[in-house]
């Protein structure tokens, strides 16, 4: 015997009425998160598209040098440029002597091949004097026209499509061949920093989590009120300006700072011999440590004060030590709150820009800095592609921590 089916008052099927009811319940929650959805693909997805895309896209040269541009796509990588070449070439330098658009073309080839922009400049402002033979013509400009390494420069820049950026970024640069290399020893620059970027903000992790322990310990254990007067004194460095803290640690430790004369009158060093702690590595973790710290602390306490304290008297009372109820007991559940910190405090550092621009010199700076140095006055594509191997390397970490602890156990405060 069949069953009766179940309708609603209005003689609706009840599981369609259901359906009808959920769809409009997630078109309702769909539409009051679409404003934030908005904002967060305007201002967060679409740059990051637009600075992958700049990294491996240039049309400085291939827009105004369309005819050898052309020629490069006609002719396979080996071929030797012929008079073909050579004419193409002059006459794209006549149209981008009309155009004014040398220095552009030459500026994109001078980021594969460095001091070729000049040589563009200068044959632009002979650009009437060519005339056929245009090899000699050229050469009599400038003998760099008959370099490889030139040609081959231009042959990487005619197609707008590149992978020259990335490949400067890991410090290795194109042959006369068409094949790559490392740059010699003198030059290579980019992979230091961003090891020495991964490594200092280790240490900064590292010694953040090594002050933040106890705190964190010390306010989820306190009754509340004093619980709240200690937080509030974690949380005052939110409430004031980075640049106002990272200025008074220079106050504080420079030559002639708090620290050093301090020191000096206890009879600690000597006048001679005082602590050199600014415009340099130290200078760097010093500060960012104390910037970053409340970001390793709020997610440790937020974890150990949902930990019962009977856990740890349960352990004593059937014969474990302090150490061994610690180690076994007491920190294996605190080890969301460690991970969610030291992620969030080494992906803050290896990203941070102020602090060791003000307080880090030319030892202490890290590869945020070059980043901005190229966007503000060399290669906003060179930058573009730092910033992808350094976003690369920040979702790696983000992959190994969901790996080895589960991102569903992150606990931020």
């Amino acid at each position: 015997m069949s069953e009766a089916l179940l309708v609603t008052s209005d003689g609706r099927p009840l599981k369609a009425a259901l359906v009808q009811a959920q769809g409009r319940a997630k078109r309702r929650a769909f539409w009051l998160v679409a404003p934030l959805l908005a904002f967060v693909v305007i201002t967060f997805l679409v740059p990051i598209g637009q600075m992958l895309h700049r990294s491996a896209y240039h049309d400085g040269f291939s827009a105004n040098a369309p005819q050898v541009s052309a020629w490069f796509a006609a002719n396979p990588r080996g071929t030797v440029p012929d008079e073909a070449a050579y004419a193409a070439l002059a006459a794209d330098f006549v149209a981008m002597q009309a155009a004014k658009t040398a220095g552009l073309a030459g500026t994109r080839v001078n980021y594969t091949l460095p001091e070729t922009r000049s040589l563009f400049t200068k044959t632009a402002r002979n650009a009437d004097e060519l005339a056929p033979p245009f090899q000699a013509a050229l050469l009599a400009i400038d003998p760099k026209w008959g370099d490889p390494l030139v040609w081959e420069a231009m042959r990487s820049a005619a197609s707008p499509y590149t992978m020259d950026f990335y490949l400067i970024a890991t410090d290795y640069e194109r042959t006369a061949d068409g094949g790559v290399a490392r740059v010699p020893e003198n030059q290579q620059i980019y992979v230091y920093l961003f090891v020495k970027t991964f490594v200092l903000s280790a240490i900064i992790t590292f010694v953040c989590l090594l002050l933040a322990f106890p705190v964190a310990h010390l306010l989820a254990t306190l009754p509340m009120a004093k619980a709240n007067l200690l937080m509030i004194l974690v949380l005052l460095p939110f409430w004031t300006s980075l640049l106002v803290r990272t200025t008074s640690w220079i106050v504080l430790l420079q030559g002639q700072g708090v620290v050093n004369e301090s020191l000096l009158a206890l009879g600690a060093i000597a006048d001679d011999a005082r602590l050199n702690m600014m415009y340099n590595q130290t200078g760097t973790i010093i500060v960012m440590t104390h910037i970053l710290l409340p970001f390793m602390i709020l997610p440790l306490y937020s974890v150990m004060r949902v930990i019962p304290p009977s856990y740890a008297r349960a352990a004593r009372s059937l014969g474990a030590t302090s150490w061994t109820t610690f180690r076994r007991i007491y920190l294996p559940q605190t080890l969301p709150g460690i991970g969610a910190g030291a992620l969030l405090v080494f992906i803050l550092a290896v990203g941070y820009y102020i602090t060791p621009a003000l307080v880090g010199g030319a030892d202490g700076q890290l590869i945020s800095n070059f980043i901005d140095f190229h966007m503000d006055k060399s290669n906003w594509s060179l930058a573009a592609a730092l910033s992808a191997m350094l976003l690369a390397g920040v979702l790696v970490l983000y992959w190994l921590y969901d790996r080895l602890i589960g991102i569903d156990n992150l606990k931020l405060g």
